[in-house]
């Protein structure tokens, strides 16, 4: 059976030491500053981004990767990982046009099999996917097996979010069905979810605390009875709130380890600073 290699983006908010110990390759997206062209997470860090995000009276956007960016990075993967097969997860089609750089560049690659694959999800979302993948791939498993792998988490998870504001969403074109809140009184906290790989409303709550306390709610609501197998809690510079959520969210899903992940440049310019929300999917 031929090797197999797990690959993503940069919005998958994996921690290092994960990616490290499994060998996850990720290619970085862009944000895109005044005549500044950032690769995500590599030219710019999370912290570096928030903190400028704070004073820089022009905002920030984003950009996929080029279908070129894509060649090469296969070529450095199949090379370095000396693989056959590349399995690469990527940021929801619904939110970006990374999946269709990959499939151009997947045309134009012929030296190993390639399989592109659409999240419908992104940040941990994504992650949990793309960490899945690659342990089934490390154990073994066939492509076949690694890319089911995956779609079982996809199908089974939540991600659940509250944002400070909308306009941040709003602005980048990435609200989705989150728009009919727009316009609602400015004290408002929207609670949304990633759903069919697209941005949703799911109700609107007077304070953030109330909204995560809501949040929590309905994590456990969607969780019945079925054991959680991993969860997380994303933040866009808001770790305060995020460790409290963490704690919050071990006892109420009944889980150990609940990863903390700082929200992507590429993602927090979307999202806007303030945010926090929790992943999880179950057995």
């Amino acid at each position: 059976m031929g090797r197999i290699a797990v690959v993503t983006d940069s919005t998958a908010d994996l921690p290092a030491q994960v990616r490290e110990e499994l060998g996850i390759a990720t290619i970085p997206l862009n944000v895109l500053w005044g005549n500044e062209t950032l690769k995500d997470g590599i030219d710019i860090d999370a912290e570096t981004f928030y903190a400028r995000l704070k004073v820089d009276k022009e905002l920030p956007k984003t950009s996929q990767p080029s279908a070129g960016e894509f060649v090469d990075f296969f070529r450095r993967v199949a090379e370095e990982q000396n693989v056959d097969t590349i399995v690469g997860l990527f940021i929801s089609a619904e939110l970006s046009g990374t999946i269709s750089s990959a499939e151009i560049a997947k045309g134009l690659f012929s030296d190993v099999r390639i399989e592109v694959i659409n999240s419908l999800s992104t940040s941990m979302g994504l992650g949990f996917q793309v960490l899945t993948a690659a342990q089934a791939a490390r154990q073994g498993a066939s492509v076949e097996e690694v890319i089911e792998a995956a779609q079982r988490v996809r199908y089974r998870q939540q991600v659940l979010f509250v944002v400070d504001t909308l306009e941040f969403l709003h602005r980048g074109g990435r609200i989705g069905g989150a728009q009919r809140l727009m316009g609602t009184a400015l004290q408002l906290k929207p609670l949304l979810e990633l759903e069919g790989g697209k941005i949703e409303a799911v109700e609107k709550v007077r304070t953030k605390r109330k909204a995560i306390d809501r949040l929590l709610s309905i994590a456990l609501e969607r969780k019945g009875n079925a054991p959680v197998e991993g969860a997380a809690v994303i933040h866009a510079d808001d770790a305060e709130e995020a460790w409290l959520l963490q704690e919050q969210a071990q006892k109420l899903l009944g889980i150990d380890q609940v990863y903390v992940s700082i929200l992507s440049p590429v993602l927090g310019t979307h999202t806007g600073p303030g945010t926090v929300g929790l992943t999880f999917h179950t057995r």
